[in-house]
């Protein structure tokens, strides 16, 4: 292998770092609540979506909608606001609409889930189109910077390890914490819980939150490398859900480390043969459920 064409394969594996650090913060998002909550989250990649938007408008849209067009949200404000405000979305549907179907078959939260993710896309379509929009980072994270093998934007590698660390962060609350514990005891035994005086219902609501949140991170972090349009979100959907299934349904930490790993997996093929890096994903999640239906990480039933 010649230096040129180990320089293109390390630049394609941190590339596909990159792109498996959103599958990450994604999928653990789906992972969190089908874990706790047994729903099958399809709004998911519509409140990916719908962050980079409410992003993308803090950073652009405010200013010249207001009259002032040197008016904008700071870029670390959208970071959380943006989130926060998908969230409290989130919650809402949780409290309104998916609470109601706790009892059914996985099935009805499915199709309730894609029914209101086909009428976000929607909205956000008529509202402003189909054509990709996009904002510069912040400019402490603009330019490159020097990695041995590469010139890789600094806004990248930020990406990488803020996903990192919310991805570590979040695995360490549900599963080393007694919070975690309490959430997990909420799914098994609910009534349990609430004899100790627990609000189950709530906790319940601010797990959905917690994990539509992770999905609007993604989203922000997202929408300076990729266009913003309300079709962003389903294009990464299918990925998602394959990460998830070949994790295992309900587990963070196969969630997390399925994410990362088939990014790596994704920049390798473009390498090696790219006509098959838009599918290597689905072969390998064949081959998962042929031969380890739950999962890597999940259990069996």
């Amino acid at each position: 292998m010649s230096d040129i064409t180990l320089q293109a394969f390390l630049a394609q594996l941190t590339i596909g770092l990159i792109g498996g650090c959103f599958y990450a913060m994604l999928s653990m998002g789906l992972a969190i609540i089908f874990g706790l909550l047994n729903i099958i989250n399809f709004t998911h990649g519509a409140q990916f979506m719908m962050a980079a938007f409410l992003a993308w408008i803090g950073l652009t849209q405010v200013g010249p909608w207001l009259g002032q067009p040197d008016l904008q949200v700071n870029f670390w404000l959208a970071l959380v606001l943006a989130p926060a405000l998908v969230a409290v979305f989130g919650m809402a549907i949780e409290r309104t609409l998916l609470r109601r179907l706790y009892h059914l078959d996985h099935l009805y939260g499915l199709l309730l889930t894609f029914g209101v993710a086909l009428v976000m896309e929607g909205g956000f379509r008529y509202a402003f189109g189909v054509s990709g929009q996009g904002y510069e980072p912040p400019e402490i994270l603009q330019g490159p910077v020097d990695v041995g093998f590469m010139l890789l934007p600094k806004y990248r590698v930020f990406v990488v390890a803020a996903s990192l660390l919310i991805c570590l962060s979040t695995w360490y609350l549900f599963e080393r914490t007694k919070l975690g514990a309490y959430l997990r005891a909420g799914t098994e035994n609910p009534r349990l819980l609430q004899a100790f005086g627990i609000n189950v219902p709530v906790m319940i609501t601010l797990t959905y939150g917690f994990g539509v949140a992770l999905a609007g991170v993604a989203g922000v972090l997202a929408a300076p490398i990729m266009q913003v349009t309300p079709l962003m979100g389903g294009s990464l959907l299918n990925i998602v859900f394959a990460v998830v299934v070949i994790g295992g349904l309900g587990s963070i930490l196969g969630a997390m480390l399925t994410g990362l790993g088939l990014g790596l997996i994704e920049g390798l093929t473009k390498v090696v043969y790219p006509e098959a890096s838009t599918v290597v994903v689905f072969v390998i999640m064949a081959l998962a459920l042929l031969l380890r239906p739950a999962g890597l990480f999940g259990r069996e039933a």
